[in-house]
């Protein structure tokens, strides 16, 4: 397994932030991977599948999202196709000074080629984090 987190401030406020993020379409705002979100069933909460396409290193990648939980504070999604489970957890508070902090986890697990390829993938994972992270607060801050 292979983890990513990151941590991110914006000076909107939990009851903004959080209902933005748990509606996974806007992963095309602030997740610098995703080209494509779509809700496929569900009203949003637990159960709600959607179908994301993201771009990862050069190539689009398409996974299956089905939310597990969705309650203030937190928010738990599962992606899955052939060769990756993402179990992604984001945790939002109250900042210290006023508006949020966001704390975005993603477990990433491989499976087939992918496994053996697992450790190769941690850079791109890595900077893939790293961009996210920096869309994430652009994306929050505009809220």
């Amino acid at each position: 397994m292979t983890t990513v987190e990151r941590t991110v401030t914006t000076t909107t406020p939990p009851e903004r932030v959080f209902p933005y993020l748990v509606d996974f379409r806007n992963a095309t705002e602030w997740d610098s991977g995703t080209v494509s979100c779509e809700r496929v069933s569900g009203d949003g909460g637990p159960g709600t599948v959607y179908r994301n396409v993201s771009k990862f290193m050069g190539n689009e990648v398409e996974l299956e999202y089905t939310t597990e939980s969705a309650e203030e504070p937190r928010f738990v999604i599962v992606g899955r196709n052939d060769t990756t489970t993402s179990h992604d957890t984001i945790t939002v508070t109250p900042g210290p000074a006023g508006g949020s902090t966001v704390v975005y986890h993603a477990d990433f697990t491989f499976s087939g080629l992918a496994k053996v390829a697992g450790p190769l993938l941690k850079p791109f994972l890595e900077k893939l984090g790293n961009d996210t992270g920096a869309q994430l607060k652009t994306a929050l801050d505009r809220l």
